[in-house]
């Protein structure tokens, strides 16, 4: 999971300790006669349009983040572009669908399922007849026996990243024919539709050279729509082309071109027109978006003709009028520098009027997380009076109504509304309630407005952040929502180290005061203190330019952490250090930060919320836990869910560890990402693809309408 822009690795796919008495859960919201699990907020936003609209042919120009490291996905430094190759261009036997639930692929597999359950599970896969890889060899028994064997964990020759699952499997063998693969696990294991996604050829997973390195800058043996033309690592790009042996609906496009552009470049990549589909920030939405409102005829921009005359005119004139003839230059050159830019911007508007945005939710969500290993935070009464103080509502609003999108606060640490194990289990913890967020922080020991010792060279902390906040924030660069933040105008005063601001109209209930009203300095939130300590906590955020929707989300947050008392220092650090540094190091109080959603939350969500062990040196074992915070309890529940094979079974364990999980208070979710896409007008079945797994093949172009009878609908040029 990354936060916006920053992240664990996707290879690593993931995806409460009560101290006073045994906590009783209430019943889940939403349980009753209707499925909790409910709809999905936002459907895919891509365009659909039937194969038979599409031209034939055509190069697709994708912007990524990275041209991968790996293209093994069971490597350590695999990574999103790693996934998408993988999707495009080798089996899948489950994919995703709408709903974020697993559905089988029948272009692999034509049928799957649990054939004995005593003495071992027994899962028997009967693929399908036609598939093949690209070498002619059929898919088969021996694909599957050799990547359970470079997965298991047994061989440590194999550098895998995951084994979950694989490490279950008893053996593989060959059906009743080569369509049969029949494979029995030593334990129960629910979530075994996870397992063969990707499915690798014996040729990368047969031996502990070729898994190692073999796979890591070409895929010789495929099996998808694609396969993999060249990664060229001094272009930046990713180039698949047509599979010729791929039995399924042809490909559309005959080419896709995954190009690695930098987030802040690809508006300038859109207008240059040298990508056709790119994920981008609200900023950048929004200048595609104005880019297709009529421009005013008021204020028309000369074209570079003009402009020469015009500065060749102006000079003169200085010149003749006595002016220094090089300070003349320079006010000349200064204003064809402006021209030159207007001229620039008009022409980048232009060809983004051939753009769209297309716009969903992302199958994943952001979370306020709590290091609950020490300091304030270690006291669960703390970590659950600062999730009290928080409106997740106005959080939401805040980040997805001004993008158009469903603005719901997530409910579930383990699925997405519309997912199979979705119920809110935020009832577990409470709704927010300020009065009881200081009855939590009096029951630990900190009360208002007692004794501080005042620290050499300490600054008084506001929800600002570092000395009082960053004024100069640019709330328009790219991913940042534009959203005032209270105090942002940088009119904050002192009193006794609590902030007084200046509050602007129009935004979240409660967060705002008609312009001009003073936030009362020693109402409700005086600053709470402990053993002659104020009450301070460590906000640490990244500090790129992909980052502003965070940091507007941070900013409200400590508004409603200050409103209970609770001050916070925020740190901007480097967004290559943030996770390494900083979360994966337990350097933090507080931090933003997302987890992708998963089909499989028994095995994927278990390292995110497992109690971390003492290690053999002395270290502590976190796994995918960086909030250190877990319980035996939800330990043991997630246990029961992954060898529990029946699902409405299973799905009530997992909602149970859920309940447990929220009133433990180590991560507060708060909504589900917005997923902003750029894409060409006339690009078909691509965009904000939501929940579902890509279909690489119904990709591309739509045909050019006939010009008149007997015409035949133009193709796309090479370039799409």
């Amino acid at each position: 999971m990354s936060h916006d822009g920053v992240g664990p690795r996707a290879a690593l796919r993931p995806l409460a300790l009560l101290t006073v008495g045994v906590l009783a859960v209430p019943a889940l919201a939403g349980c009753g006669s209707d499925d909790p699990a409910g709809k999905p907020l936002a459907g895919a936003d891509i365009a659909r349009a039937d194969r038979s609209a599409i031209a034939d042919g055509g190069t697709l120009r994708w912007a990524v983040d990275t041209v991968p490291e790996t293209l093994n996905t069971f490597q350590s430094d695999a990574d999103t572009t790693t996934a998408r190759v993988a999707q495009a261009v080798l089996p899948s036997m489950y994919r995703m669908d709408g709903r974020g639930r697993p559905v089988r692929n029948p272009d692999y597999l034509e049928s799957a399922e649990v054939v004995d359950t005593e003495p071992r599970q027994v899962v028997l896969y009967r693929l399908n007849q036609q598939a093949v890889w690209s070498d002619g060899r059929e898919i088969g028994a021996a694909d599957f026996a050799a990547q359970w064997r470079a997965l298991s964990g047994e061989d440590t020759a194999y550098w895998s990243a995951r084994n979950a699952g694989y490490d279950r499997i008893e053996k593989i063998e060959r059906g009743e024919n080569d369509l049969e693969v029949k494979v029995t696990f030593s334990r129960p294991y629910a979530d075994w539709k996870s397992l063969f996604t990707p499915l690798y050829p014996k040729e990368v997973m047969g031996t502990p050279d070729s898994f190692n390195d073999g796979a890591r800058k070409k895929l010789k043996v495929t099996a998808g729509p694609f396969t993999v033309k060249k990664v060229d690592t001094r272009k930046d790009e990713v180039t698949l082309t047509r599979n010729a042996r791929w039995w399924g609906d042809p490909a559309k496009l005959s080419t896709i071109v995954l190009r690695a552009v930098p987030h802040s470049k690809r508006i300038s990549a859109l207008g240059a027109g040298t990508v056709d589909l790119a994920e981008i920030g609200p900023a950048a939405a929004r200048r595609i978006t104005a880019a297709a409102l009529p421009r005013s005829a008021s204020s028309p921009l000369m074209g570079p003709g003009a402009e020469r005359s015009a500065a060749d005119a102006l000079r003169s004139w200085a010149v003749a009028n006595g002016s220094d003839e090089e300070a003349a230059d320079e006010e000349i050159s200064a204003r064809e520098k402006l021209r030159e830019k207007k001229v620039r911007y008009a022409r980048q508007r232009k060809a983004l009027t051939g753009f769209e945005v297309r716009k969903s939710l992302e199958p994943a969500y952001t979370q306020l997380a709590l290091n609950g290993a020490d300091g304030p935070l270690a006291d669960e009464r703390v970590r659950r009076a600062v999730a009290r103080a928080l409106d997740r509502k106005a959080i939401a609003e805040a980040v997805l109504e001004p993008l158009g999108l469903p603005a719901e606060p997530l409910g579930s640490h383990l699925a997405l509304s519309g997912q199979a194990a979705y119920a809110d289990g935020s009832g577990a913890l409470g709704e927010q309630d300020a009065k009881e967020a200081r009855a939590l922080l009096a029951d630990a020991g900190w009360v208002p407005g007692g004794p501080v010792k005042k620290e050499k060279d300490e600054e008084a902390a506001g929800p600002e952040g570092e000395k009082g906040g960053d004024p100069e924030e640019d709330t328009e660069s790219e991913g940042g929502d534009g959203t005032y933040i209270v105090g942002d105008d940088g009119k904050a005063t002192r009193d006794s180290g609590t902030s007084t601001k200046q509050l602007k109209q129009g935004g979240a209930p409660g967060a705002y005061a008609p312009r001009g009203t003073a936030a009362p300095a020693r109402a409700g939130n005086a600053r709470v203190a402990k053993d002659g300590k104020a009450l301070t906590l460590r906000f640490v955020l990244p500090s790129g330019p992909g980052s502003g929707t965070l940091r507007t989300v941070a900013g409200r947050i400590s508004a409603m952490l200050e409103r209970i008392g609770i001050g916070t220092k925020i740190t901007k650090v480097d967004d290559e250090s943030y996770f390494k540094d900083h979360i994966a190091s337990g350097e933090y109080d507080l931090a933003l930060y997302s987890w992708p959603a998963t089909a499989y939350p028994a095995t994927d969500a278990r390292p995110v919320h497992a109690k971390p062990v003492p290690a053999a040196d002395g270290s502590l074992n976190v796994e995918q836990n960086y909030t250190r915070v877990g319980t035996d309890q939800v330990d043991q529940l997630f246990d029961q869910a992954v060898t529990t094979l029946d699902d409405s079974a299973r799905r009530a364990l997992l909602r149970k560890a859920d309940s447990r999980i929220w009133a433990a208070a180590g991560s507060i979710p708060l909504y589900q990402r917005p997923q902003l896409i750029a894409a060409r007008k006339n690009l078909a079945n691509a965009g904000a693809f939501g929940f579902r797994t890509p279909v690489y093949e119904d990709m591309g172009f739509l045909r050019k309408p006939a010009r008149g009878p007997g015409a035949e609908s133009a193709k796309p040029s090479a370039d799409g």
